[in-house]
């Protein structure tokens, strides 16, 4: 990845006088028009750079940045997307995606691999409150309507933001995000995590894409 080493240095001086944040420094120095130096990425981004940048405004030089001056390469990425949600106030959607493009350009894992296994997402926008597509995967009788036979335990919730679920033996994991577009639209992020195998992953990315998208059809429908 890009390190923009002597940026870098430029900012941890500026936080070294000013005892701003890191992410502060550099929006200041970028404003008064020290920009760092860009270069093509050299990995494969789970988001396009326009994307990112809409949704958190910054792109990927940025968000590198500022993971790599927190030495995030050490952490869990758990940790990592929970620092991005609390601390820079990312959506728990582009947290994921910021933190697995991350983990990509440091080489800590390939498409879809993690330290724990292999995951997969699948996301999707619908015409319904979010409050409404929370309780679709917490009321049993409605997701058995969208997800049928899928046996899924919750471990926590966050109602209407996000849940965690045991799936079937509870040897791999989903996570859920929830996002409100508007009063009458939301998003959903979900993640399945601890895959054992490319092959297994594969298939849970199509599957999950397909039971996505029959939520959505369910929720709009209903409607």
């Amino acid at each position: 990845m890009t390190t923009q080493k002597t940026f870098k240095r430029r900012v941890r001086a500026r936080m070294a006088k000013t005892g701003e944040r890191y992410t502060a420094a550099r929006r200041i120095l970028i404003a008064n028009g020290d920009r760092p130096d860009t270069a093509p990425l050299d990995f494969e981004p789970p988001a396009s750079g326009a994307a990112l940048t809409k949704a958190t405004g910054h792109g990927w030089e940025h968000w590198l940045g500022v993971l790599d001056e927190w030495g995030a390469a050490s952490w869990s990425h758990g940790e990592i997307v929970r620092r991005l949600i609390d601390e820079e106030q990312v959506s728990g959607w582009y947290a994921q995606c910021i933190t697995v493009g991350f983990e990509r350009a440091t080489g800590l894992r390939a498409p879809g691999q993690r330290k724990n296994g292999f995951a997969v997402t699948a996301t999707k926008t619908i015409a319904a409150p979010v409050e409404r597509l929370f309780r679709a995967f917490e009321d049993e009788a409605v997701r058995e309507r969208w997800l049928p036979g899928a046996e899924m335990r919750r471990r926590t919730a966050t109602a209407p933001k996000g849940a965690r679920y045991d799936w079937e033996d509870g040897s791999t994991r989903v996570v859920v995000w929830f996002e409100k577009v508007d009063a009458a639209k939301s998003r959903v992020a979900l993640e399945h995590e601890k895959l054992p195998d490319a092959e297994t992953a594969d298939e849970m990315k199509a599957w999950w894409r397909e039971r996505v998208a029959a939520l959505k059809t369910l929720l709009e429908g209903d409607a």
